[in-house]
């Protein structure tokens, strides 16, 4: 009776109980039998119901819902559903309650539910329902798909959509689950839902095809849940009725025989009717949808494969199923590779299942091991934990190539990716068991204990990924799957300070390099708490639990190494490397446990090795290294300080005055420079350096000392390189300390004053050692002076310090003068010829991205003496002029540099930015002659540099307009400064220049245009004008220019105070003539020019009309130029101008000037109309000046024309006039786009037969 139990106890949870009886033998009345060979219908066919008269009834009575007194509740399935309120198993409840009564009615209710959940305002009438077919109901409700945009229910944002589509995939499993007893074998229910479904999968609606299809899967999904049940409770009793028979006959009891059979039988055919429906739908949508061209779709499919073989495994888990998973690997989107990867990790986590998967294992196995390379990080991430999987299952399945892509992911950038390598590195090479392992074993500890082995193992891993310069993310990559391994620091020290034992492999000198940089990065992530740089987007807010482990293993770490790093710097003192290190070691201490611990002897030993350390070495790094820990140790708010500064000024003592001593000797006049001598000082001078660097040393007086050897080094010229780079270091420190404790307010003024001059002097000796011989030299004067102008610049005083205001320091012209013939000579120039600075190592590349980076870096501190106003602007357009030429290398820092010089200054970056040009223009002229081919490429580089250079102005030309404007006067100024030798008849010297200025006549306003156009015919002549020789055609084309942006279209003002009309306003503009702006507003485009002539003098000054354009009231401007027109304002030098004693001048002056243009427009109407008639003779068409407006014209009939036609008609965003599809071959030549796999997937994935 073990079958019936089971029964009897789901059927308390079922809403269909009265159809099964108490054995579990299943009764239904309404229902008639079929076969294992009877097919779900899926054509569209409907089965008619005797109770199609109460069917009307079916749209007031919505869910089931009812309550007293007959009232029924107004709310549709639907809403109650997506209100998620009511429970799901009441609402099943409450509908198989009115199936019951009319199942028809509670049919429709559930029809109407799909389609609402699609998004679909339609309803599916009675009517409809008893007299129109599946397809015949979709094409209806297509074109009742009247949605205002692309979102439906389960794409709609807000906290209201969220939970839908998990209610709407509860329903149905609910639904299922409720029914799984007798209506759903009832052939009229599940027969018409999967009909209904499999349509509207079919639909070219997304919405429609979505939903159906979601709804489909998760109905499969229940089905394989009941078909499992079925399977189990087949095996129950198959299992009971060979227990039964089995019996003597004397006890056999026939009739529970007879029944168990009429049982299996009846559960048999439940089982083919299940696989019938099961059937319909994986035919019928999944083998569809899995390629359909919404992404989304094909991952809803995938996902619910995953499901099937998952939970039926006997049934789903074979190759005719995994197929379709693989090939879908290669999909072009990253959510469905990522369902695949998840798909697949719930079957490998089970290693009974393993076995199954040996056949897709090897056929797909290569794909899933590129796709840990996948550019989406987090399906990477899911493929490596695949393998991982695939690891555990069997360990030869993964060849070690297979292996070798996934352990160089433990150093990825992105922590996910690389914790997950980690994992897979610790599962494969540390999670072996050591046979010997026993309890005994894993009490022992240091060199014995079982972590010793594999500390030894992490290092030979990370010497043979050879990156050694990436422990910490090594160990980063490991810190959550092994952080007891890697916070076994008594083994780590065991296996550096003890003798091997006896057949122990000893560890090389590489090794103990490796494994101290492995210790430092272990104890640097536990005492810090957060990822090395670039794998962390911000620090990690701790919890009360991770602080205290933290304070612990911080507690931890100071007992261990208090005691035995004196001993290991003792061990390695002579090793640069190993000594650097482990001298970072005390940073990450608790120096209180010096004191509560009783461990000042440990601290003294530390201290005896620390200025051990320092006596012996002369390399940068071991003196930094230690310059640091003293930093460290001497903390005054620990009791260990005085102890400590004692000791450090007992060494600064011995240090400065073996200096002082040493630095006589050697200065000695009548003896020449010894090499001894020299290094004795040089290695004496590193060593102070490198403690200046990071203690202040002002009581033993650096500065004077250092001066002298720099000056001297000057006056002889023969001083080492090295010590004059040191010099000038310590020298910069010695200042910037002195600045530090003058800027605390506690200095005198004689302090000040003093400072003052200190630094004046020392930028004088780093100016002269800027013309140096030795590169190295010139690179550290060089670096420390713009360091210096920058701190002392004018924003020293910034921040209410203006009692600084003494040592600002501006640099004079020959100083910035030196600093950019610097940058010219040391920066720009090719790879080859730097040749100093990497030590005669140029073929190594890594040499050659080292001295890149150092040029790159010198470029950047000039840069920022530019973008900070410290030097002068123009100083730049040496600088910018090499935008094109050195773009791979600096392009971004220039590109930068013009972003802040345009931000501070606009109209001054403008002019630095022709200068630039015209220094190049020039430099042409030079190398190729006054008359140079614009066809030559140096000619068309600079013309493609002059178009970069209009593209960084942006589309906003408001914000821009005077600054154009203004580079624009510049370019005409100088293409006309230098008139030709031979006369006014011949082009003028830079007139080839006007072609690369027109590049920025896109950026100019139309009103500026025609300003510009007057400032222009200032230049030119009558001859000019008809001139047509190649060498005019850069001024016919700058002309051109100017004219062609008469009309709306080049203007972003025209095109702003148009968005606001609509596209019927332009049709009533007339189609052709020119809007005429009125006197006022074009007089006051000309001020941009009036004000650059009140601050200079160029040679086309008198002007009276442009002039007298400054004295326009601004009330007569337009609306949207009083915007613009009043942020330039007159710059704070400029002289002020006597109205009164002018007014008279420049009335005078405008009645001559109206006089003039008068007359010069009837001389050009008397041209205009005989170039007119000379043109109607010759055929041409029209004037050159008309064929802008006709395109404008045409281009706005066009857009009246599309508005007429849209006027009147409701246009959807989907395409749904398209009639319904018959079969298969129908459906693909609608929509191709839906199977054709190269629309989704790789073509590694077309034609590929899996088996």
């Amino acid at each position: 009776m073990e079958s019936g139990g089971l029964l009897e106890t789901e059927a308390h949870f079922s809403s269909d109980t009265d159809f099964e009886d108490f054995d579990g033998k299943i009764y239904n009345p309404t229902k008639v039998k079929s076969t294992s060979s009877k097919k779900v219908n899926i054509s569209g066919e409907k089965g008619k119901s005797g109770n199609g008269a109460k069917s009307a009834t079916g749209m007031n009575r919505m869910n089931g819902h009812h309550q007293q007194n007959g009232e029924v509740e107004n709310m549709m399935l639907f809403e109650v559903v997506k209100l998620g309120k009511s429970a799901m198993q009441s609402v099943v409840d409450d509908w198989i309650e009115s199936y019951k009564h009319d199942r028809d009615t509670a049919l429709l209710d559930l029809i109407n539910f799909f389609i609402q959940c699609s998004g679909c305002k339609g309803v599916v009438t009675a009517e409809m329902f008893r007299h129109m077919q599946n397809s015949e109901i979709i094409r209806k409700m297509t074109e009742e798909f009247d949605e205002d945009s692309g979102d439906y229910p389960l794409t709609m944002p807000g906290p209201q959509w969220k939970k839908f589509k998990s209610s709407f995939c509860e329903f149905i499993s609910v639904l299922v689950r409720q029914c799984q007893y007798s209506i759903i074998y009832d052939e009229y229910m599940m027969d018409t839902v999967i009909s209904l479904l499999t349509g509207l999968s079919d639909s070219q609606v997304r919405a429609f095809r979505h939903t159906s299809t979601l709804a489909a899967m998760k109905l499969m999904t229940a089905l394989v849940n009941v078909a499992l049940n079925l399977s189990i409770n087949m095996d129950n009793t198959q299992r009971q009725y060979e227990t039964e028979r089995n019996k003597i006959i004397g006890k056999r009891a026939n009739d529970r025989l007879e029944l168990l059979l009429q049982k299996r039988k009846e559960l048999q055919e439940n089982q083919d009717e299940i696989e019938n429906m099961m059937n319909a739908i994986f035919k019928g949508v999944f083998v569809h949808r899995y390629r359909d061209a919404i992404s989304e779709i094909r991952a809803v499919c995938i996902e619910e494969i995953g499901v099937w073989m998952k939970m039926y495994s006997d049934a789903f888990l074979n190759d005719s199923y995994l197929k379709y998973v693989g090939w879908t690997m290669h999909d072009k989107q990253g959510e469905v590779r990522l369902k695949c990867l998840t798909a697949l990790q719930g079957l490998y986590y089970n290693r009974e299942l393993i076995p199954k998967l040996e056949l897709f294992t090897s056929r797909f196995k290569d794909r899933i091991v590129s796709m840990t390379l996948d550019k989406e990080y987090e399906v990477a991430v899911q493929a490596i934990k695949l393998l991982t999987l695939v690891l555990q299952g069997s360990d030869d399945v993964l060849t070690s190539e297979d292996c070798e892509n996934v352990y160089h992911l433990v150093y990825s950038a992105h922590r996910p990716v690389a914790v997950a390598a980690g994992e897979f590195l610790y599962k494969k090479l540390f999670c072996q068991k050591d046979p010997e392992s026993d309890e005994g074993t894993v009490k022992r500890k240091g060199r014995q204990s079982p972590n010793a082995k594999l500390i030894k193992t992490l290092v030979f891993f990370f010497l043979e990924s050879e990156l050694h310069e990436h422990a910490a993310y090594l160990v980063d990559s490991m810190w959550d799957c092994a952080t007891d391994l890697l916070k076994d620091w008594e083994c780590m020290a065991s296996l550096l300070m003890e003798e091997p034992l006896n057949g122990e492999e000893v560890l090389t000198d590489r090794q103990e390099s490796a494994l101290i940089e492995i210790m430092l990065c272990t104890i640097r992530q536990t005492v810090e708490c957060h990822p090395p740089v670039g794998r962390s987007s911000g620090r990690k807010v701790l919890t009360a639990k991770e602080k205290k482990t933290q304070l612990d293993d911080r507690t931890r770490i100071t007992e261990q190494f208090s005691t035995v790093l004196p001993q290991l710097l003792a061990k390695y003192a002579v090793d640069a490397e190993k000594v650097t290190n482990l001298l970072q070691l005390p940073l990450f201490f608790d120096l209180e446990i010096y004191t509560t611990g009783r461990l000042e002897k440990h601290l003294d030993s530390l201290l005896r090795q620390l200025k051990n350390i320092v006596e012996k070495h002369v390399d940068t790094d071991v003196l930094e290294a230690c310059s640091k820990t003293y930093h460290s140790l001497c903390n005054d708010e620990y009791t260990i300080f005085n102890r400590v500064d004692i000791s450090r000024s007992q060494l600064i003592d011995e240090l400065v005055d073996k200096f002082s001593h040493m630095l006589e000797d050697f200065l000695q006049e009548d003896e020449e420079l010894d090499e001894d001598d020299a290094y004795q000082v040089l290695s004496t001078l590193k060593r102070i350096t490198a403690f200046h660097n990071a203690h202040d040393l002002t009581r033993w007086d650096l500065f004077s000392s250092n001066y002298k050897l720099l000056k001297i080094g000057i006056e002889n010229g023969d001083m080492p390189e090295q010590i004059v780079i040191h010099a000038l270091q310590c020298t910069h420190y010695v200042i910037l300390w002195n600045l530090a404790t003058v800027s605390e307010g506690s200095s005198t003024k004689d302090r000040l004053i003093m400072l003052r001059k200190q630094m004046r002097a020392f930028c004088q000796l780093c100016q002269h050692y800027l013309m140096n011989v030795n590169t190295a030299v010139k690179e550290q004067a060089f670096t420390i002076l713009c360091d210096i102008l920058m701190i002392f610049s004018h924003q020293i005083v910034s921040g209410g310090r203006e009692v600084l205001e003494p040592l600002v320091y501006t640099p004079d012209s020959s100083l910035q003068s030196e600093l950019l013939s610097f940058i010219l000579d040391h920066v720009f120039i090719d790879q080859d010829e730097d040749s100093h600075s990497t030590d005669g190592h140029q073929d190594d590349e890594a040499s050659k991205i080292e001295a890149l980076h150092k040029r790159r870096n010198l470029l950047a501190a000039f840069c920022k003496l530019i973008v900070y106003n410290v030097v002068d602007m123009h100083t730049a357009a040496d600088i910018f002029k090499q935008y094109m030429k050195y773009y791979n290398d600096y392009g971004d820092i220039i590109k930068e540099t013009m972003s802040k010089c345009r931000q501070a200054d606009k109209i001054q970056c403008a002019k630095t930015l022709i200068l630039s040009l015209q220094q190049l223009f020039n430099e042409l002229e030079q190398d190729l002659g006054l008359s140079f081919d614009r066809t030559a490429p140096g000619f068309s580089g600079v013309k493609e540099l002059a178009r970069r250079f209009s593209l960084t102005f942006g589309l906003d030309q408001l914000k821009t307009r005077e600054a154009v404007a203004m580079l624009h006067k510049d370019g005409i100024d100088f293409a006309f400064k230098e008139p030709n030798v031979n006369g006014e008849g011949y082009p003028a010297v830079n007139l080839a220049f006007l072609d690369i200025l027109s590049e920025f006549s896109s950026k100019l306003l139309r009103q500026d245009k025609r300003t510009l156009y007057v400032y222009l015919e200032k230049f030119m002549t009558e001859q000019m004008i008809l001139h047509r020789e190649d060498v005019w055609l850069p001024l016919i084309s700058y002309r051109n220019s100017l004219l062609t942006g008469d009309d709306d279209t080049m203007s972003v003002v025209s095109g702003i105070s148009s968005r606001g009309s609509s596209v019927r306003s332009k049709k009533t503009k007339p189609a052709t003539g020119k809007r005429k702006l009125p006197e006022a507003e074009e007089s006051n485009d000309g001020s941009w020019i009036s004000r650059e002539h009140s601050l200079q003098s160029p040679l086309m000054m008198q002007s009276p009309q442009l002039t007298s354009t400054v004295m326009r009231e601004a009330k007569r401007l337009r609306p949207e130029e009083e915007s613009y027109m009043g942020v330039y304002q007159m710059p704070h030098h400029q002289p002020a101008v006597d109205y009164n004693s002018q007014m008279s001048w420049l009335i005078a002056q405008r009645q001559q000037e109206e006089a003039r243009q008068q007359e010069r427009a009837a001389m050009n109407y008397v041209k205009l109309r005989s170039n007119l008639q000379h043109a109607i003779r010759r055929g041409t068409g029209l004037m050159e000046d008309d064929e802008e407006p006709i395109v404008e014209d045409v281009m706005m009939s066009s857009e009246g024309r599309i508005e007429d036609l849209n006027e009147g008609m409701d246009f959807d965003t989907i395409d749904i006039d398209l009639p319904p599809s018959k079969n298969r071959r129908e459906r693909n030549e609608l929509k191709p786009d839906f199977f054709d796999p190269a629309s989704i997937m790789d073509d590694s994935v077309l034609g590929v037969s899996m088996f």
